[in-house]
Parts: structure tokens; sequence; C-alpha cells
């Protein structure tokens, strides 16, 4: 059943799994505002049913990142150019980034795990977007890049956090300042990748993640996850307190004793 299917971006729900599909493979699924904006609305139209989202892109490349033409002095149809951004307020830039963002951030949410299937470039924002899911299969010919920096800009779309939390400050530091390109062997060696496969195993790797993910109880993988998403931003002793807390409603709704 497909939920959304518009500006580049496709969902499509089966059962406990949703399927966000890039779809525009003729310009190597570049991204742009409107693309944004409608990653950002299947984030919102997920049921509540749902508890893996697999994002993936057509085509030969999962992402090669932003569109150029958001650069031109016409930039999109019904778009601001990103110049016509820069002369506005700080104000306005400011709270037009964070509405771009928000394509990024919604795939960490407790209550799903979110997988990234990857292959040949995933670039930019493509590399970002990838960032975003909390997993990511690769296939053997997937080329990551930050290659903001060469454009005289910084990764804003809630990449550097995960970068950073993946591979350290001083890898994510080269990786970026320098715009090279990460490929497969490398990525499952610093962690980018979760799993390394050929390309035309890409797909079937990705569902058998999805069933391995699918087969604890629902709660016990939320609960889980909260636990780890907090583990490196609280003290020893106050992430101690939170296993415990989480442990307890485990235990009592085991036993039939929660609300």
């Amino acid at each position: 059943m497909a939920l959304l299917d518009k500006d580049g971006v496709r969902l499509t729900i089966d059962d406990t799994v949703a399927t966000v599909t890039l779809t525009n493979p003729a310009k190597r699924n570049a991204q742009s505002p409107a693309l944004w904006r409608a990653l950002a609305e299947a984030g919102r139209s997920l049921p509540g049913t749902v508890r893996v989202v697999v994002l993936r892109g057509e085509g030969k490349s999962f992402s090669a990142g932003l569109d150029r033409q958001a650069f031109t002095p016409e930039g999109f149809e019904g778009e601001p150019s990103f110049l016509d951004l820069a002369r506005g307020s700080d104000e306005d830039l400011d709270s037009t980034i964070a509405e771009y963002q928000e394509a990024f951030t919604w795939w960490r949410r407790n209550d799903i795990v979110s997988i990234a299937a990857v292959q040949g470039h995933a670039i930019g924002a493509g590399f970002q977007l990838a960032l975003a899911c909390d997993l990511r299969v690769v296939a053997d010919d997937v080329q990551f890049a930050m290659r903001e920096t060469s454009l005289g800009l910084v990764p804003d779309l809630a990449g550097t956090q995960p970068l950073t939390a993946l591979v350290g400050y001083a890898r994510a530091l080269e990786i970026c300042a320098t715009g090279r390109f990460v490929h497969a062997e490398e990525a499952e060696r610093l962690g980018l990748a979760n799993l390394v496969v050929p390309a035309d195993e890409l797909d079937a790797a990705v569902r058998d993640l999805s069933a391995a993910l699918l087969a604890p109880p629902r709660d016990a993988v939320i609960e889980t996850k909260a636990l780890l998403r907090a583990a490196t931003s609280r003290p020893y002793d106050d992430q101690r307190t939170a296993e415990r807390a989480a442990q307890a409603r485990r235990l009592r709704d085991l036993a039939g004793l929660s609300d």
C-alpha cells in the first residue's frame, strides 16, 4: 500500500515494515527542498503498527546529494534559491534550515528501527540521509563522501553527530574536511556500515535484517534503543539508573502488572 508518492519520494507499507524510496534515478536521486518536505511527511504518515523503516534509492545510486540547481540564481521553481536565502534575515535562514533538517531527524525515533540500503553514490546530503538511519546495509560498490566543504559549506542536515559517534572526531573531521570517498571495505571497518554485501544481494540482506529486528517483542526493542541512544550522553551512574527503570517496566509488563 502506497501512502505517499510525490516529489521523488514514495512511502509503502507492508504490515510492520515501511519502505521509503527515493524515486528519481535519472538524477541519481539528487535532493531538493521539495524532496525534504516529502521525506518529513513520510515520517509523519507512518502508521503506529510500523516497527521497521527501510530507506532505499532507485537506480545505481542511493543519492548523489543536493541538486546543484539549488545554487543557481533561479533555484527550483516555486522555491527561493539558496542565494536568495542567504540574503534573508538570520531568523529566516535559521528557520528554513531547521525545516530542511526535519527530513533527517525522525529516522531515530525510539518506536522504529530504520535501515538505509545504500548502493553506489551517497554523497553530501545523501551521506547525511544514510547517517540519519539507525543501521546501514551497503552494497560493495558504495561510495560515501561529505562534499560540502568543497562548496564552501558545512554538513548541516543533522549528519555531523551520527558521523562523529560512529567513527570518532578525528576521522570525522578528516572525512568532512577532505571530502574524500569512503568505499565499502573502509565503511565496514570504521563502523559506517553494519553489513557489506554484493549489490545484487542488497535487498535480500535488508529483508533478512528486518526480519531479525521484528523477532523480539516490540517494547523490548523500543526500551533498548532508548537506552543505547542516551548511553553516550548520560553519566555512567545515570545510565545504570535508566537501565534499572527500563528493566522494571519490562518485568512488570511480562508479569501482567503494567498499567
